[in-house]
């Protein structure tokens, strides 16, 4: 039934055929928008190959395939068909042993009735984002979908052994009178109108692929015939053929892959929340003035909070996909969750690199003018140079979210796609700002040291003990940071050092260590962030006598 202009499933009940095997073909019906209920009840008691593709199917209804014995069922090119109830195969007799829903918009396969199933094909299907649980595909010897995680449910998959597609065959033809046959007679009735699919190989005499019929064996003898296709029906339980096949990118793991990253990332990410929550607390709770180097440091604690909200998000996930990430992995890395977490951490990691070397560069230019008070950096400064490290870095972490590369391409939600020349170019300009950065960085730290290593150096204590703070600072920020640029910019050279499973190490290890060693640095251990914590808390009659001895000495400080 071709192109025509019927709007209801046409009726055919008053049909009925005997042949061993019945192909009904109806296709570019354009207005016919579902397949109801026993539609195809009473055509035929033998097999029965279904092909109802580029039609205006929206769903198929509930037992639509009742009291069939089902083969194959092409339903390709229906770009609107959204639902395959989950009762449609329920009432068959038998199969379906091939499924073909590529270039469909359909986003959930049934869970019942696929049991029988040999072959699927979902190709180019790309709504089709979660599978069914991989136990009800008993039978299934080859896959063709559209995502590589996918392929990730069988790999580790092993089927239960034992097969039925021989028996059913053999239980069929077992009653017939084999007396009747001469030894080197064809077979020639049960051959003719029945035809096999190929699951494993191609055909060693033609160019048959899979999924492609092969009708009327009957020019070979039985012997023949069964060396070239045993394979399918003798229940092999071997492993699935699985295309496409996950990527060095994409293996088949969970996002953290490792079970102790697992764990050790809860550890970081809740430090580095806390810990710079409770920096940012005190510095802009302080009844002291906002200084240049408080600002900066209020600056860089939200970055380093950013980047915990970033780990916090990857592990949430984590544990909420376990061991089943294959079957939440396109969901989530084409959602709005890895979005949000790329947005975060390349937010974060670049205004961290940002803030960090105008520290440097302040604590460069501070020591350098030490004896020109007129020409230190002001707070007025601070703020504009932050305001466009603000837009720079927003702008970087927004060009993804538009086209420009993609958080996406991992688990892990870094913007490591470079298919594209702009893609390959946005990477790299970030990766040679962050190496351009660190350059500066050790410049000027370089040079600080030289200078207050002067003994004509008459600044006193204050700014040494600062430069040597900060040198640690920067240096852990760096030394984090400095690998995975490296590896990343090798990867995009084609000569990648490290896979994404071993990334995950430097992500949760190295990557989000300045964000729990900044607070510490500077902030925590040194003593003014003590004497304001002390003074904040003696205003709710906590810690009093500490608070007064803070007080004392900043007076006397004043005096002196």
């Amino acid at each position: 039934i071709f192109n025509t202009g019927l709007k209801r499933f046409p009726d055919l009940t008053k049909i009925y055929s005997s042949d061993v095997n019945f192909l009904l073909e109806i296709a570019d019906n354009p207005f016919l928008t579902s397949v109801p209920a026993n539609a195809f009840h009473g055509l035929c008691n033998e097999s029965l190959t279904l092909k109802l593709y580029n039609n205006g199917f929206t769903s198929i209804q509930g037992h639509a395939f009742n009291g069939t014995n089902l083969d194959a069922i092409y339903l390709h090119k229906n770009k609107y068909l959204e639902v395959i109830n989950d009762d449609a195969f329920m009432g068959v007799h038998s199969g379906p042993t091939l499924l073909d829903i590529s270039r469909t918009a359909i986003a959930n396969l049934p869970a019942k009735g696929l049991e029988s199933l040999k072959e699927l094909m979902a190709k180019n299907t790309w709504t089709l984002k979660k599978l069914p649980t991989v136990k009800i595909f008993l039978q299934l010897m080859r896959a063709e979908l559209s995502y590589p995680s996918h392929c990730c449910a069988f790999k580790s998959w092993k089927k239960p052994s034992g097969g039925t597609f021989y028996k059913d065959y053999a239980e069929e033809y077992t009653d017939h009178n084999y007396s009747e046959y001469d030894k080197n007679t064809k077979f020639t009735d049960f051959h003719e109108h029945s035809h096999y699919y190929i699951f494993l190989e191609e055909h060693r005499e033609g160019n048959l692929g899979f999924g492609q019929e092969l009708k009327n064996p009957q020019i070979e003898d039985v012997e023949t015939f069964d060396s070239h296709y045993d394979y399918p029906v003798c229940g092999d339980n071997g492993d699935v053929i699985c295309t496409p096949e996950p990527d060095e990118f994409n293996p088949c793991e969970d996002i953290m892959g490792y079970q102790f990253l697992r764990i050790v990332v809860w550890f970081v990410n809740l430090l580095a929340i806390l810990g710079n929550t409770f920096v940012l607390l005190i510095l802009l709770t302080s009844h002291y003035k906002l200084t240049v180097q408080r600002f900066l440091m209020c600056n860089l604690a939200f970055a380093d909070f950013c980047m915990g909200l970033y780990l916090l998000l990857i592990a949430s996930v984590d544990l909420y996909t376990r061991s089943e990430y294959y079957n939440h992995a396109i969901e989530w890395q084409t959602g709005p969750g890895c979005n949000t977490a790329g947005f975060f951490t390349v937010f974060a990691s670049e205004l961290s690199v940002y803030t960090l070397t105008v520290i440097t560069l302040e604590r460069w230019y501070a020591i350098t003018f030490a004896m020109r008070p007129n020409r230190k950096i002001r707070l007025r400064h601070a703020l504009v140079i932050m305001l466009g490290g603000w837009l720079l870095c927003f702008l970087l972490a927004l060009l993804p979210l538009v086209g420009v590369s993609s958080y996406g391409k991992v688990s892990i939600c870094l913007p490591m796609d470079t298919e594209t020349p702009v893609a390959e170019a946005y990477v790299v300009f970030i990766l040679i700002c962050n190496i351009i950065a660190f350059v500066i960085i050790c410049a000027c730290y370089i040079k600080i040291y030289v200078t207050v290593r002067n003994p004509q150096y008459k600044s006193g204590d204050k700014d040494t003990k600062i430069a040597k703070r900060m040198a640690v600072l920067i240096f852990t920020d760096f030394l984090c940071m400095a690998p995975i640029s490296f590896h990343a910019l090798s990867a995009i050279m084609n000569k990648p050092l490290i896979t994404v499973t071993n990334s995950k190490i430097l992500l949760v290890l190295f990557y989000p260590l300045n964000s729990c060693a900044n607070p510490f640095l500077y902030a925590i251990f040194t003593k003014a962030f003590r004497r304001d914590v002390f003074i904040l808390l003696s205003k709710f009659g906590i810690c009093e006598r500490q608070a007064q001895v803070y007080r004392g000495q900043t007076v006397s400080a004043k005096k002196s």
